[in-house]
């Protein structure tokens, strides 16, 4: 395992500061419904929620952005919403958290992709999802196209998050991807099924147990078969970094060494998390903190340490949540000192 110390934490939180990341993927709105159940429906055998409070995030590469936002650095949103009321609601939270809002396209002819979740105390009781996963048109694809184009210089990373809600067409994810290479920009990728192995040449992609699992039509219970399928990903795929996610298992990472190939065995890294409440978004903080840790200069390992630490910190609130520079600073700190601590 990597080891940090204090004086290279605080540099490199100051450091996410001066890192831009462009968010190209399916933007949503997460709407929470919180409540309490005490009683059983007289009409249906169904619970009774007594409404508490109602909430609106961001979901999706939004969140992905907001996470970007909570360490201190600047994301560049690239996606689409709809003409609706759920679309204005999204625009205004971009807006009151400071987002550019030139990158989001309005399409009339979708509407903006709402996950609605309804919780009574701490438990998901149900989830409502209103959304078109039918992909975007060409124009719209050369729209979002063009605006990175326009910021690629200004850049130090460019995360492809799919959802498969239809933003994430082959058009994309070649266009941007080359786009990325060409200019020296690391092209982070956190895929979904529908265009698994379209995601080629990317500097880090990042799939979990179940995504490589149905894409690979193989089983990763057992260690040996989980090198095996990062193995194999990273030939497939030509890609300089593969991150296996493993839940409780933590992560995997498996890297290409210039001038000698694929190492043949994997970085692991433990998983963090103390009390689990709710795992939603945290794939969204793990590939927003890789990618500004990287914007920062820090090597994919290290990147993947922090990363793996954020997505414990965010797994302990209910509902989805970013992560935020100084609640990150401060738990890596804490583990500085516990190292020490035990050591002596």
């Amino acid at each position: 395992m990597l080891e940090l110390n204090p004086t290279r934490i605080e540099a490199l939180s100051k450091a996410f500061c001066n890192a831009r990341i462009a968010v190209i993927g399916d933007l949503m709105l997460d709407r929470y419904t919180f409540g309490s159940v005490s009683r059983i429906s007289p009409e249906a055998p169904v619970p009774v929620l007594e409404i508490e409070d109602e909430q609106a995030r961001l979901g999706g590469a939004a969140n992905v952005g907001h996470n970007i936002l909570g360490l201190g650095a600047q994301p560049l949103m690239l996606g689409v919403v709809g003409d609706d009321t759920s679309g204005l609601i999204l625009k205004g939270i971009f807006s009151d958290l400071g987002f550019p809002l030139d990158g989001v396209v309005t399409d009339p002819a979708r509407p903006t992709t709402v996950k609605t979740r309804v919780i009574a105390g701490s438990q998901q009781m149900l989830r409502m999802d209103h959304e078109m996963k039918r992909e975007i048109a060409a124009e719209t694809e050369d729209r979002l196209i063009g605006l990175l184009e326009d910021h690629i210089r200004s850049l130090d990373g460019i995360i492809l998050e799919d959802y498969n809600k239809g933003v994430m067409t082959r058009g994309i994810i070649q266009r941007a991807t080359e786009l990325g290479n060409k200019h020296g920009v690391p092209v982070l990728v956190d895929p979904k099924s529908h265009n698994f192995f379209e995601y080629q040449h990317a500097t880090v992609f990042k799939p979990n147990r179940k995504e490589v699992e149905d894409a690979l039509g193989m089983k990763m219970h057992t260690a040996p078969e989980r090198v095996a399928a990062g193995l194999k990903l990273m030939e497939m795929l030509h890609a300089e970094n593969v991150l296996l996610t493993l839940g409780e298992l933590g992560m995997m990472l498996f890297e290409r060494i210039p001038n000698d190939g694929i190492a043949p065995e994997p970085f692991q890294i433990p998983t963090r998390a103390r009390d689990v409440a709710d795992v939603s978004g945290a794939g969204d903080t793990v590939i927003a903190t890789l990618a500004v840790c990287m914007a920062c200069g820090m090597s994919v390992r290290e990147s993947a340490v922090i990363a793996n630490r954020a997505a414990g910190l965010v797994i302990e609130e209910v509902g989805i949540v970013p992560i935020y520079r100084e609640q990150l600073a401060a738990a890596l700190l804490e583990d500085v000192e516990n190292r020490v601590t035990t050591n002596e």
